[in-house]
């Protein structure tokens, strides 16, 4: 009986082992960027755009499921690095609340960007460093 509860359990463990290594790269890199984007989300942006990204009322906008996001995905860097000032659309409703600089990293951007894009209805796959770069490398 004991024999068998540990070929079971070992079992279980090589399976478990396996599964696990045939992630590649890319899988990888991507939770790690987003499990650390999380962290980077709930300590400088959450307070303002709320634990689930519904934003707060006319005043900040939502992160949830916008096509904003997507259509403005090379701005976003430049956003986050140094504010946004004025008026913009998000889902068909004006925001002119200013969202101030946050002090990032590009890693922490591309963490922060990889989260949001693929949370709260959004899918945006993997941001990397290396995008984040160039992308703040264009801010006018």
């Amino acid at each position: 009986m004991k024999l068998k509860v540990i070929l079971v359990i070992f079992c279980f463990v090589i399976a478990a082992t396996v599964i696990t290594s045939c992630q590649d790269e890319g899988q990888l890199t991507f939770k790690r960027y987003y499990s650390t984007g999380q962290s980077v989300y709930q300590n400088h942006c959450q307070n303002c755009h709320g634990a689930q990204g519904e934003g707060l009322g006319a005043l900040i906008p939502p992160l949830t499921d916008s096509s904003y996001l997507k259509t403005n995905l090379h701005q976003l860097p430049c956003f986050i690095k140094n504010g946004v000032m004025g008026n913009i659309i998000v889902n068909g409703k004006p925001y002119s609340q200013a969202m101030p600089p946050a002090q990032l990293t590009s890693i922490e951007i591309a963490e922060v960007i990889t989260f949001v894009g693929n949370s709260f209805g959004n899918k945006i796959g993997l941001v990397d460093a290396d995008m984040i770069s160039e992308d703040l490398g264009k801010c006018n």
